[in-house]
């Protein structure tokens, strides 16, 4: 990580692995599908609100935390949420049935669905624009990191050992996640020197409706959109449409998370290198064309399954890094934790919409088979266009401000 402090490679490798933890939790609902559907013996939709449980929950958190978020030492903050989340993962591990897991659920995405939030306005205070294409790339190594290590194994265990052990893997390792940020991470308090709204609600409110960052937030609805629709059900229509074995599923999920665990990094050196936004579209088109492919998948070979979600992920991982830089750039330094938990708790709102939507569009037939996936695959796509031309606007917002005044 060259032109990176000691203690900032610290940093960057603690929030990384702390999002690898929660974005576990979070994907490993999805290939969990396949094996809860019939054990619990609910459907499509009941699974479907399971999974928006999390992403709603977590946008009331993050909406009810934007007036408080530059209140406190972010450290703290992170903490705070953190512990919780590791409270609500245990939940889910040792739940009995659909609603006790259904409860955990929304535990868990009450905190844990503030923690990027947080790791975000961290980022902003301690590492100028100029290198944040790169620090995220690194901090979504995370999310690449559970494909190649948490989602195989995750899978494995279940499989082998019941659907509540990769939960109790989780809260595990995150609870050695949470005794090394308490002990190594230092405090990160800079912007309390800054004039902050006193009033918690009123500081929201500014926040919400400021007239510079309604665009970023309603670009978040529709990335959302994208990324909570074809999820939920991802694992179910590989298995039964597809044809891909339960067993061939945690192969699957390695080889796409080995090769995403370098795009993310490399997205991130070329956003810095050639422009954000040009990195964003050229991840945008290569995405749009590959879930029109997927979508429409009969039975196919393992290997041609493998090169296309390679490729999904390779586009997905291209749009997220230098769109997650830009819109750091956006927020003024006394807002930025408002900001992050707001924009953090939109596309949750939005993505439990699309994932309860998804749940009422996809049919499970009686063969197991499901029907009207590439329904979701058409919307996922026009979101995805309309995004490319938001974030343009997004990208001319940032130039502005780079040449203006404005610390980014």
């Amino acid at each position: 990580m060259k032109n990176f402090t000691r203690y900032e490679v610290f940093v960057i490798a603690v929030l990384a692995l702390g999002q690898f933890t929660v974005i576990l939790d979070f994907m490993v609902m999805a290939p969990l599908s396949a094996i809860l559907l019939p054990i619990l013996h609910i459907s499509t939709a009941q699974f479907g609100f399971a999974v928006s449980a999390y992403a709603i929950s977590a946008g009331i958190s993050g909406i009810l935390t934007a007036g408080f978020a530059d209140k406190f030492d972010r450290k703290k903050l992170l903490l705070f949420f953190y512990s919780g989340f590791i409270l609500g993962t245990f939940l889910c591990g040792i739940a009995s049935d659909y609603y006790f897991l259904l409860g955990a659920r929304i535990v868990t995405g009450m905190f844990g669905g503030v923690i990027g939030s947080v790791g975000g306005a961290i980022i902003t205070d301690l590492f100028q624009i100029e290198k944040r294409g790169r620090v995220m790339g690194f901090v979504q190594m995370g999310f690449a990191g559970s494909q190649v290590l948490g989602l195989p194994i995750g899978l494995y265990l279940a499989n082998h050992y019941g659907w509540h052990s990769p939960f109790l893997m989780i809260v595990g390792l995150s609870t050695t996640m949470g005794i090394i940020m308490m002990v190594y991470l230092k405090p990160v308090a800079e912007h309390l020197k800054t004039k902050v709204e006193h009033n918690a609600f009123r500081h929201l409110y500014k926040t919400i409706t400021h007239p510079d960052y309604l665009l970023v937030f309603s670009t978040m609805v529709l990335i959302a959109t994208g990324g909570y629709m074809m999820m939920p059900f991802g694992s179910a229509f590989a298995v039964n449409n597809i044809g891909v074995t339960l067993d061939q599923l945690p192969l699957l999920y390695m080889v796409t998370g080995i090769f995403s665990f370098a795009v993310a990094p490399l997205a991130g050196r070329f956003s810095d290198k050639i422009g954000k936004y040009n990195v964003f579209l050229i991840g945008s088109v290569l995405t749009t064309i590959i879930v029109s492919i997927y979508c429409n998948l009969g039975v196919t070979p393992l290997w041609v399954i493998m090169i296309v979600n390679v490729l999904l992920f390779a586009g997905i991982f291209s749009r997220i890094v230098p769109a997650s830089a830009l819109m750091t750039a956006i927020p003024d330094t006394h807002d930025r934790g408002a900001f992050m938990s707001i924009n953090a708790s939109i596309p949750q709102f939005a993505g439990g919409a699309a994932s309860a939507a998804a749940g009422l569009i996809v049919v499970q037939m009686p063969d197991g088979k499901i029907l009207h996936y590439d329904t979701l695959g058409y919307v996922v796509i026009a979101a995805m266009i309309i995004t490319a031309v938001m974030m343009y606007f997004i990208d001319q917002q940032v130039k502005k401000k780079i040449h203006s005044t404005k610390p980014v």
